[in-house]
């Protein structure tokens, strides 16, 4: 059985709200009259929550079709709502006020500490009141995961635990426990064992766009990735540099056709930093919120190559020899149609650039004869604009080398033809400065 079979809908947390079984690939709600206490036992531990505070019709909202159409006859001891035996109860609509609303205590307090954001880090359970470090070794990502949807995170993208000597004790979780999804409170025990367990899970929070620093702002609730509302360009920066995407450029709030779940975002939700939905509320709404963050674009490509058999390295760009033609290109992966390309160039004392439009995302600049004062290091800057703004991104610096020295009558014409040189043919060339003295 895949333990996404149970949800609670419209509560204030995994624990409360209106109770929702799959099957078929389709969500159903329950009856009251179909569920008693024994069945809402069975759900609370399936969540990996408490025992039910409260169950009561409607107190969640009201049911919505297709209806569950057998009554469950839980045990109490199941580890699954779909292990109970059922019967048939022909029932394809409920009476108003008769959804089943259920509240479960809350679980186990977990956390992860010591990462980059409250999906990362070492795990830490207060069990009895107290705090303590989890002590776990050969767990996968299967149990990790258990972990990762009881903070409302994505899914488990690694785990692992290391020896560490620790002065106090720690908290001990029976690998077997987790497999059976019990409450981590009744797979806990005190021990001075030192295998420190660490888990990273994905984010709860993305942008569905284009790329990944650009779109709709979405958070992970209950399992479902839900548009958020109510941000300002305050919290957007948060976002943004969360993501690890740059600076917020806008944030704007755009009408949808027809009213959508959302997550509606409290004021002050990310201030701290944080991004965990247990900020936000779910609610209906007909708009939705659009981000963009400065780093939306990929790194540009840079690549030199020569007539004359001299390669390109990574490490140490090109070397050219003298008189020979060589050829630039710049080049970006498909995201948005159009731009240009600059390339730059810099040396010890001079600096010029000359920009181009990208034809089919990239642009080639050719140097028909290699000379001293084309020894540098280049770069490829994109620009492009989109979304009423405009972006830039920068590759790689990349050395080209002249090999081959200059005689001194050499020298001396050269330095006669740069001073008649006109700003229209240091153009065609690819030159707005040349080299003082070479």
């Amino acid at each position: 059985m895949s333990p996404d079979s149970v949800r609670l809908l419209n509560g204030s947390s995994l624990c409360s709200g209106r109770l929702e079984v799959k099957s078929n690939q389709s969500w159903s709600s329950v009856c009251e009259a179909d569920f008693d206490q024994q069945d809402a036992e069975v759900v609370c531990r399936e969540l990996g929550c408490g025992p039910p505070l409260a169950l009561q019709g409607a107190l969640y909202g009201e049911v919505e079709a297709p209806v569950w159409s057998k009554e469950f006859q839980c045990g109490g001891h199941e580890s699954a709502l779909l292990d109970c035996r059922s019967s048939g109860s022909a029932r394809n609509s409920c009476s108003p006020g008769k959804a089943v609303g259920l509240t479960c205590s809350e679980s186990d307090d977990v956390r992860l500490v010591g990462g980059t954001n409250y999906c990362e880090g070492m795990m830490e359970l207060r069990h009895l009141g107290e705090w303590r470090t989890v002590s776990a070794f050969s767990w996968t990502l299967k149990d990790a995961a258990v972990v990762c949807k009881h903070l409302d995170c994505g899914s488990a993208v690694s785990v692992n635990s290391r020896l560490e000597p620790l002065n106090r004790p720690a908290w001990w979780i029976i690998y077997d426990c987790v497999h059976v999804r019990s409450a981590l409170k009744d797979c806990t025990g005190s021990s001075y064992h030192t295998f420190i367990l660490n888990i990273t899970c994905s984010e709860s929070v993305r942008l569905g766009g284009a790329s990944r620093c650009v779109g709709t702002v979405e958070l992970k609730h209950q399992g479902e990735w839900r548009p958020a509302i109510d941000y300002d360009l305050r919290k957007a920066a948060v976002l943004c540099k969360h993501l690890d995407c740059g600076s917020a450029v806008s944030a704007v709030i755009r009408p949808k056709s027809s009213p959508a779940d959302v997550l509606e975002i409290s004021s002050d939700c990310f201030q701290s930093g944080s991004t965990r939905s247990e900020c936000a509320t779910p609610n209906a709404s007909n708009y939705t919120l659009d981000l963009i963050c400065s780093d939306l674009l990929v790194q540009p490509i840079i690549h030199a190559s020569s007539m004359d058999g001299v390669s390109e390295s990574q490490e140490q760009g090109l070397t050219v020899s003298r008189h020979s033609n060589f050829t630039i290109r710049c080049s970006i992966q498909p995201q948005y149609p159009g731009g240009s390309f600059q390339l730059t160039f810099n040396s010890t004392n001079t600096t010029y650039s000359y920009t181009q439009p990208a034809v089919n995302h990239s642009a080639h600049f050719l140097f028909p004869a290699a000379e001293p004062a084309h020894q540098g290091n280049y770069s490829c800057v994109y620009h492009v604009y989109v979304f009423s703004h405009n972006f830039s991104t920068e590759s790689r610096l990349l050395p080209v080398i002249v090999s081959g020295k200059l005689r001194d009558n050499e020298i001396s014409v050269w330095k006669k033809y740069q001073s008649k040189l006109t700003e229209n043919d240091l153009e065609t060339a690819h030159v707005t400065k040349i080299i003082e003295s070479v």
